[in-house]
């Protein structure tokens, strides 16, 4: 089976993608908000070469999983990796999360992954813990102010305001000398647009607000921890260095002048040094 749909127990199918050979080592790709288990492809096909099995879903309301009103949160989302972990029965599995898809993975490592005894390693990419939102905590957050600005910009025109996205700090497009993709701006425009106004309303509450602290603490796997440091969505001062402190077992690679898509317009730096962390 190469691709397929799981049922949660709440009734929501989730759509994923399983590669390669079934007794490979397996990696799990968690995507960021609003796309799609497709902005994985380059790292897919990358991994799969290199003789592992790969897997990647799309999130709730995300991609082709359905488009219901409730459950935005990082609990179902956790939960719903869960469900396509066990359907698979993966063990000694690698999961890598990018952004919103980093608490993903946090928040299931923590509470499913290594209870059951099913995780190896884990990397986080450019990844939201432990909290993107200013709080007493974590002072160097952002205000709610500017997440209040995603959702109303989201609300009144979402095809505008993800070209804007994808088309400026996501990739660092806006830089000078950025070498601009179209093809890059107009896939990321088409994976968020395939998904649920209401999923990615809500979820801008789940990747700004959960307070993940908890999450990574109790992530006892080695852990990498990636992140380049003109990141325009996640600031790397208070998410790579914070993460790298709450983690038992972290390494942590900052990259110079690498975006917060670097998965993307970097794949031949980041995908060798992922290998090598999962190899090492």
């Amino acid at each position: 089976m190469t691709m397929g749909y799981v049922t949660t127990k709440d009734g929501v199918e989730i759509f994923y993608k399983d590669w390669g050979p079934k007794d490979a080592q397996p990696i799990v790709f968690h995507h960021g908000w609003p796309l799609s288990a497709d902005d994985w492809d380059t790292q897919m096909m990358f991994f799969l070469a290199n003789g592992f099995r790969v897997v990647a879903s799309d999130r709730r309301g995300h991609g082709r999983s359905s488009q219901v009103s409730d459950g935005h949160d990082m609990d179902h989302y956790a939960a719903d990796v869960s469900a396509v972990v066990e359907h698979l029965d993966l063990k000694d599995a690698v999961h890598i999360g990018h952004s919103t898809g980093g608490g993903q993975v946090a928040r299931y490592v923590a509470q499913y992954g290594i209870p059951q005894g099913r995780v190896a390693k884990a990397v986080l990419v450019a990844a939201v813990p432990p909290i993107m939102l200013k709080t007493e905590a974590y002072p160097g957050g952002l205000p709610i102010e500017v997440f209040d600005g995603f959702r109303a910009a989201l609300a009144a025109n979402r095809a505008q305001f993800f070209l804007d996205v994808a088309a400026g700090p996501f990739y660092g497009f806006n830089r000078e000398g950025a070498k601009v993709s179209q093809g890059v701006i107009n896939n990321w425009w088409r994976q968020g647009m395939m998904g649920a106004a209401k999923a990615h309303y809500d979820g801008i509450k789940a990747f700004s607000e959960t307070d993940q602290t908890a999450d990574l603490k109790a992530m006892t796997v080695p852990t990498l921890v990636l992140q380049g440091d003109d990141d325009q969505i996640v600031p790397y001062k208070e998410a790579a260095e914070l993460q790298a402190k709450l983690l038992p077992k972290p390494t942590l690679k900052i990259y110079p002048g690498f975006p917060h898509g670097m998965l993307t317009t970097h794949a031949d730096v980041i995908n060798p040094d992922i290998l090598a962390f999962i190899k090492g």
